[in-house]
C-alpha cells in the first residue's frame, strides 16, 4: 500500500487520540484492499472504523487488533440489518426526562486513556481540595483535547507549505530559556498575587503583556476563562500578546461520534445512529410538539397569574397545547427572609395559587409537563452552583394539584429522545460584563449577545468565571459542563430576548415574562429552533 494511504490511516486515528502499531496498520490496509476502497475514500472509510473503535469499553490508546476485528464485524453486521428498523409508535412521555444536576454521573477525563472514566464514589456538597483541583483539571483537559483534534492545531501528516507556518501548542514550561521566540499557549486567564493578569496551565504560569495587542478576537474574556494566546516571550519573563481568542468549539455530532457510548446525563446512552433515526422521526411525526419557556415568573406580582391564564386561554383557543412548560424563577420580586414566617407562608401560597390555576385547565394539566427552575432570589440552599430545587416545604400543595410537575435544580437538563436541552437561570450577561478582562472596543448590543453565546459554548461551561466571582460545588462542576455540546441551551436572563444558533447548538433567552407585554419563548424540537412569543396586556 502507498505511503499516502498509510499516512491517511495514521492521521485519522491520531485525530481520535489513538496510535497504530504495525499489526493494526496492516489489518486496516487489508480491510481497505478487501473492499477495493479507492484513495479518495480512504479517509471516510477509516473514520467510520475509528469512531466505532472509540466507542468500545476496552478501547486503549494504542489500537488493539482484537478490538479492531470486533469493530469490523460489528460494522459488517450493522450494514446488513440497517434496513430492518422497527417503526413503532413514538411514546413522547416515555422519552421526556428532566435531569437534576445532582443526579448526573460524574465523568472525569483520563489523560492515560485519553477518554472519560466514570467516578463510582459518592459525591458531596462540601468537596475537598483534590476535587477543586480535579474540577479545573477536567475543564482544561476537555477543552485541550478538542483543540488538539481541531484541524487548525493538528497538522496534516502530509508535508505541505502551510504546515511549516503552523504554530504548535506549547506549555509554559517550554518558554524557559527561549526569549525572543514566538509561541502559541493555551491556559486559563487568572490574576497573580501581585494583581497581574497571567495565563496558567498544568505546568505553571506566565505574565501577559497586552501593550502590543490592538484588540482581542470576538467573545468575552473573563478571569477563569480559557484562552488561546499567541505572542513573544521576553527576557523579562513576560509574554507579549499579539493575538488572543477562545478555544474552538466542537459540534455535537463530532463529539457524539467519539463519545457516543458514554451516558453523560445518566438516562441511558444512545448511539449516533439511533440519534439520527430519532431526529428523522421527530421531524416527520412530531412537528406539532412544542415547549414553552418562561422566566422571571414573579408569583407575587399581580399581573403574573393573569398572564399565565391568558397564555393558557390562547393555547386552548388555537388547540396549541405545549408538551413541556418550563417556569424559571425568580418566583418572587424580592428576597425571602429565612426568619420571616410571613414571607415563607406568602411564598407557599403563591405556588398554591399557581397550582390552582394549572388544575383549572384539565387539558393542559393532564398532558403537559411543568418544570420549575429556581432563580437567584428563590430560597434554595446557598448561592453556589448548581442550586438545589425549590424546597418541598413551599411546593407540597402545587405537587398535589399538578400531576406532571418536576422540581428541577438550576441548571437542569431535559432529555427528549436524541435531544439534550440545558436550562440555566442566571443573570449571566451582567455577571460576565462586570468581570471582563478584555473585549473588542465599540461593541454593539447585538454583538454582546453573540459574544456571550460564543463564549459560553467555546468554554464548554455555563459559568466560565473565577470561583471567587461565582462559586461552584467542585464535585458537581460536571453538571455545568457543555460537552458534548447540547442540542439547545436556555440562558434565562433578565437581559432582553434573543435566539441564535452557534455550531449547531440553538441558544435562546426568553427574557422576563412581564415587560411591555407577556413575553416567553417557544421551542420546537422538530426544527430545533425557538421563536419569541408574546401576548399583549388587556
Amino acid at each position: 500500500m502507498s505511503d499516502q494511504r498509510q499516512r491517511t490511516i495514521i492521521k485519522v486515528f491520531r485525530k481520535y487520540s489513538h496510535a497504530l502499531g504495525p499489526d493494526a496498520l496492516e489489518f486496516l490496509e487489508d480491510v481497505l484492499d478487501k473492499h477495493g476502497i479507492r484513495d479518495g475514500d480512504v479517509e471516510y472509510s477509516i473514520d467510520l472504523i475509528a469512531k466505532e473503535y472509540n466507542k468500545q469499553d476496552d478501547a486503549v490508546m494504542k489500537v488493539s487488533v482484537t478490538v479492531l476485528q470486533r469493530v469490523y464485524q460489528l460494522l459488517q453486521g450493522s450494514s446488513s440489518s440497517a434496513s430492518s428498523i422497527e417503526q413503532d409508535i413514538l411514546d413522547v412521555d416515555a422519552h421526556i426526562f428532566v435531569v437534576d444536576a445532582f443526579e448526573m454521573p460524574q465523568w472525569n477525563w483520563s489523560s492515560e486513556r485519553s477518554t472519560f472514566e466514570q467516578n463510582k464514589g459518592p459525591l458531596t456538597l462540601t468537596g475537598s481540595a483534590d476535587s477543586r483541583v480535579n474540577a479545573m483539571r477536567n475543564r482544561y483537559n476537555i477543552i485541550k483535547q478538542v483543540v488538539l483534534r481541531n484541524d487548525h492545531f493538528s497538522p496534516s501528516t502530509v508535508p505541505s507549505r502551510d504546515r511549516e507556518h503552523l504554530l504548535t501548542l506549547r506549555s509554559t514550561k517550554q518558554l524557559l530559556g527561549r526569549a525572543g521566540e514566538r509561541f502559541l499557549l493555551f491556559g486559563m486567564l487568572a490574576h497573580s498575587k501581585e494583581g497581574k493578569l497571567c495565563l496558567e496551565d498544568h505546568d505553571g504560569s506566565v505574565q501577559l503583556d497586552f501593550s502590543q495587542l490592538d484588540q482581542p478576537s470576538e467573545g468575552l474574556f473573563t478571569e477563569g476563562a480559557f484562552a488561546m494566546v499567541e505572542g513573544d516571550y521576553t527576557d523579562e519573563a513576560t509574554f507579549v500578546v499579539i493575538a488572543i481568542g477562545h478555544p474552538p468549539c466542537e459540534n455535537r455530532e463530532t463529539a457524539r461520534s467519539i463519545y457516543g457510548h458514554i451516558d453523560f446525563v445518566g438516562k441511558g446512552a444512545t448511539t449516533p445512529q439511533e440519534d439520527a433515526r430519532y431526529a428523522i422521526r421527530i421531524e416527520q411525526e412530531l412537528s406539532d410538539i412544542n415547549f414553552f419557556v418562561l422566566s422571571d415568573v414573579w408569583l407575587d406580582h399581580p399581573a403574573t397569574l393573569e398572564g399565565i391564564r391568558k397564555t393558557f386561554d390562547n393555547c386552548i383557543e388555537v388547540n396549541f397545547i405545549p408538551k413541556v412548560i418550563v417556569l424559571c424563577g425568580n418566583f418572587t420580586t424580592r428576597d425571602i427572609s429565612p426568619a420571616s414566617v410571613r414571607d415563607a407562608q406568602k411564598y407557599q401560597d403563591n405556588f398554591s395559587a399557581l397550582g390552582d390555576l394549572i388544575a383549572s385547565y384539565p387539558l393542559i394539566s393532564r398532558s403537559t409537563h411543568f418544570v420549575l427552575v429556581p432563580g437567584p432570589l428563590d430560597p434554595t440552599i446557598g448561592t453556589v452552583l448548581p442550586r438545589r430545587s425549590i424546597p418541598s416545604t413551599f411546593t407540597g400543595r402545587i405537587k398535589s394539584k399538578v400531576p406532571r410537575l418536576h422540581l428541577a435544580s438550576n441548571p437542569c437538563r431535559i432529555r427528549f429522545f436524541d435531544q439534550e436541552i440545558v436550562i440555566f437561570r442566571e443573570n449571566i450577561m451582567g455577571r460576565m460584563l462586570r468581570n471582563l478582562v478584555g473585549v473588542k472596543p465599540d461593541v454593539r448590543n447585538d454583538d454582546l449577545k453573540r459574544y456571550l453565546v460564543q463564549t459560553i459554548l467555546d468554554q464548554s461551561h455555563l459559568s466560565p468565571l473565577a470561583k471567587s466571582v461565582q462559586p461552584v460545588h467542585s464535585e458537581f462542576d460536571h453538571a455545568l459542563r457543555l460537552y458534548p455540546l447540547p442540542t439547545a441551551v436556555v440562558l434565562a436572563d433578565k437581559y432582553e430576548q434573543y435566539q441564535m444558533t452557534y455550531e449547531g447548538c440553538h441558544v435562546f433567552n426568553p427574557g422576563t415574562f412581564i415587560g411591555n407585554s407577556y413575553g416567553f419563548s417557544t421551542y420546537n424540537p422538530s426544527r430545533r429552533e425557538s421563536e419569541a412569543s408574546q401576548l399583549d396586556f388587556e
